[in-house]
């Protein structure tokens, strides 16, 4: 379940970032005003605008959606998980002893200086 609306959170994350990149800005239709011909005669007379917007707004509900959706499979699978467990240490290691392991004893003529 989880892996599957990360798959549709991720598209529409990609769909989304697309569909902001092919629109057009405010100031782009200003030139059509002062009579540089027709601009995105494509859509029609209202241009692209309600279309790519309701497109937009309908991605944008999927992608809120899927974020609050993952948010809580994800709180609600670490509340299932508790306590955590560790394993439990082994009294005998095959792995080799590091000489940083190993304590540090004094030398003998300092040990003889100590018992005088």
């Amino acid at each position: 379940m989880y892996q599957f609306i990360m798959i549709i959170h991720v598209l529409a994350a990609v769909s989304l970032v697309a569909l902001v990149l092919i629109q057009q800005g405010k100031g782009a239709s200003m030139g059509a005003a002062f009579g540089s011909g027709a601009s995105q005669t494509v859509f029609g007379s209202r241009g692209s605008g309600s279309f790519l917007l309701r497109l937009t707004i309908g991605i944008v509900i999927v992608f809120f959606s899927t974020s609050i959706a993952l948010n809580y499979l994800a709180t609600s699978t670490m509340k299932k998980q508790g306590v955590i467990t560790l394993p439990a240490k082994t009294q005998e290691s095959n792995m080799p002893v590091s000489p940083a392991s190993i304590p540090m004893s004094l030398p003998e003529q300092s040990v003889e200086k100590v018992k005088k």
